[in-house]
């Protein structure tokens, strides 16, 4: 296909996640079904067009005046790509597959229009309604953080210290061109190309061997900060497809208990083969399905050292990877996750022994969901339990985040533009003996 087809085809997709008010994933995954001469770089690339436009949505619809697919992917392609008017022209020719030829107004709007007297809820591609929050937490750099949000995610993967040394790794994975990750000490980060488009890691020899992961920088540092040590007995309480639990493994040598579980049984399908992969041990509990659902942690409570809770959240933190999420996001599911949050952390108490500790992730940069969810498991178990302030916890396990973490009340917090990773949050509490 010609970048000009490419570009139809994008609008295509955006004119029916549009229409139909569903997840860009999944209108790109039947756009494929639909068009099977299109090769795998076709629709890689077509992809990199879609999430751009969803990217700079708010921002693209105000410099072409017009919220329509077509205005957004060209308002995407100038300010995302940073394409002249005459490059964009090129694209737009009405010849065979190309899209109709740009009108007067809109090569106008391209010339003319800025974002300077753009609000921030504009310049930040953002939901408005989310503003008050975000700024609560980010201050004076809401819009540099929100225009960070709004940029292509970098490509990290962790290096599986059960069976390989970064160092080791970085030579044989010479040919990714990968470098060292600024933070992480087991993490390397790979180079995308242009359209956004990284190798295909999960085909590398290396991968399949259970060299690496491929995990969010702030991913890595959140599952090292959980403090995890060798020796003891630590519960992956919202484990998912296992990320973090592998981190877990790793991080203890396999030294120690690791239990694996999650509310929802299906997500827990990928974890077994990712641990044989991985070398990594870990008893997984799978609750049954359906409404008779048995509490498999009972034989566990008050005698775990550590509960690592990634929590369910809005995943505000991870808008650069899911920018369509941003869009779909309403109140009402910041509603359910605070709930689903008090739920798993008040599970996690009852499993921690005295002195035990609890270590509360998110992927959210939403006070509400951070802060206010350590408050709100304070507030309901009296003085069971004491933060133990993130400083600490950064002086003891990684000193050099302490200038590129945002400290809060009862955690800390990375971002896109301070720490060069996606939105997580950690907060650290201990029962009291």
């Amino acid at each position: 296909m010609t970048p000009a087809a490419r570009c139809s085809a994008a609008i295509e997709v955006l004119s029916d996640i549009a229409e139909r008010r569903r997840p860009a994933a999944d209108a790109l995954k039947d756009w494929g079904l639909g068009h099977r001469f299109a090769g795998s770089g076709d629709r890689a690339a077509i992809a990199s067009l879609v999430y751009d436009a969803l990217r700079r949505r708010a921002s693209a619809a105000w410099i072409m005046d017009s919220d329509s697919p077509r205005a957004i992917l060209i308002g995407s392609l100038r300010l995302q790509q940073g394409l002249a008017a005459p490059t964009i022209a090129a694209l737009f020719t009405g010849d065979r597959f190309a899209p109709a030829p740009l009108s007067a107004a809109e090569q106008a709007r391209l010339g003319e229009a800025t974002l300077s007297d753009a609000p921030p809820a504009i310049a930040g591609d953002a939901p408005d309604w989310v503003l008050p929050a975000l700024a609560a937490i980010l201050g004076e750099d809401l819009l540099p953080e929100l225009r960070a949000l709004a940029r292509r995610a970098p490509l990290d993967i962790r290096i599986n210290a059960l069976k390989q040394t970064r160092a080791d790794a970085l030579t044989a994975l010479g040919h990714l061109n990968a470098e060292p990750t600024p933070h992480a000490p087991d993490g390397l980060r790979i180079p995308i190309g242009a359209d956004g488009r990284g190798p295909a890691l999960h085909v590398e020899p290396e991968f399949l061997d259970g060299w690496y992961e491929i995990q969010d920088e702030g991913s890595q540092l959140a599952s090292r900060l959980s403090g995890a040590i060798p020796g003891e007995t630590i519960v992956d309480l919202c484990a998912g497809g296992g990320g973090k639990t592998l981190a877990l493994a790793a991080l203890t040598g396999n030294a120690g208990r690791l239990i694996a579980t999650d509310g929802d049984p299906r997500r827990l399908a990928p974890i077994h083969e990712r641990l044989r992969r991985a070398g990594a041990r870990a008893e997984v509990r799978t609750p049954r399905a359906g409404r008779a659902r048995v509490d498999v942690l009972t034989d566990l409570d008050g005698s775990v050292d550590r509960v690592v809770v990634d929590a369910p959240c809005t995943g505000t933190g991870t808008w650069r990877r899911n920018p369509d999420a941003k869009w779909r996001l309403r109140p009402g599911s910041l509603a359910t996750r605070l709930s689903e949050q008090a739920t798993v952390l008040d599970r996690a108490a009852a499993l921690v022994r005295p002195k035990g500790r609890i270590a509360y992730i998110t992927c959210s940069l939403l006070p509400e969901e951070n802060d206010g969810a350590i408050a709100g498991l304070l507030e309901r178990t009296g003085k069971a339990f004491a933060v133990i302030p993130a400083e600490r916890v950064v002086a003891e396990i990684s000193p050099a985040l302490a200038p590129v973490v945002r400290f809060t009340r009862h955690g800390l917090q990375m971002s896109p533009g301070l720490t060069g990773t996606d939105g997580f949050y950690l907060a650290t509490l201990e029962r009291r003996g």
